[in-house]
């Protein structure tokens, strides 16, 4: 970025710098890859406040998660309103974009053809379990040599928990002739370690599979871009 001098605090913002260093002009000569992600965000915001450009707003958004655009994906409307001047419809266009992005992950590989280690099953489920507010749960289906049948959401709840009933994740098990399924679901919080109700839950539904001649083979628990597994720690 070229270099200027402020007399004053007076922000003269993008306009005013050379061509090469706005954004968008950046975008459309140089290609996108060549853009910051703060280049990125500021082109969806338009604007900064009268004293930061909109470049350097989106560097202060980004300081503010680590710049870690996982944690940027987390952050709700009313935490990205608190930033000067970032309104509803800058906030919105934020989400909006990191939604679009993140739905763009399921269909990378779409679903993983085999699962062979929890580390596969992790890179099967992030897309879907990723940037969340709030717990969902999910299973995985397996045919007899551990290939996918299907990847199911059984249920979602608020940002401390969520229900997943046994009748709903052996249901689909069931109807897709399902031989063996992994357990998934998301902490928000971004704490890995299992809570006494997901441990009594994993071994309800262990004994519960051993009657439908179903394995339960692993519970994933994904936290921002790391997992925990039951079946590495010997929990299941």
């Amino acid at each position: 970025m070229s270099t200027k001098e402020f007399t004053n605090s007076e922000n003269f913002g993008i306009k005013s710098w050379a061509e090469d260093d706005r954004p968008r002009e950046k975008l459309m000569s140089k290609g996108r890859s060549v853009l910051s992600d703060a280049e990125l965000i500021a082109i969806l915001i338009g604007s900064g406040n009268k004293n930061e450009s909109a470049v350097e707003l989106s560097k202060k958004i980004l300081a503010s998660v680590g710049n870690n655009l996982n944690k940027l994906g987390q952050l709700s409307l009313n935490e990205l309103i608190r930033f000067n001047g970032i309104g509803e419809a800058k906030a919105i266009s934020i989400i909006s974009a990191l939604e679009l992005g993140r739905r763009r992950k399921m269909f990378v590989n779409d679903k993983p053809s085999k699962i062979e280690s929890s580390q596969s099953a992790f890179e099967g489920l992030y897309p879907y379990l990723a940037d969340l507010d709030h717990e969902q749960f999910y299973t995985i289906l397996l045919n007899r040599s551990n290939k996918v049948i299907d990847i199911i959401k059984v249920s979602q709840g608020g940002v401390a928990g969520t229900i997943a009933d046994a009748r709903l994740i052996f249901k689909s098990a069931v109807e897709k002739l399902a031989s063996g399924i992994i357990l998934a679901h998301n902490h928000p919080s971004g704490n890995l370690k299992p809570s006494q109700a997901d441990i009594a839950l994993t071994k309800k539904i262990k004994e519960a599979g051993v009657l439908l001649d179903i394995s339960v083979l692993d519970h994933i628990i994904i936290a921002n871009d790391k997992y925990f597994s039951f079946s590495d720690q010997g929990m299941i």
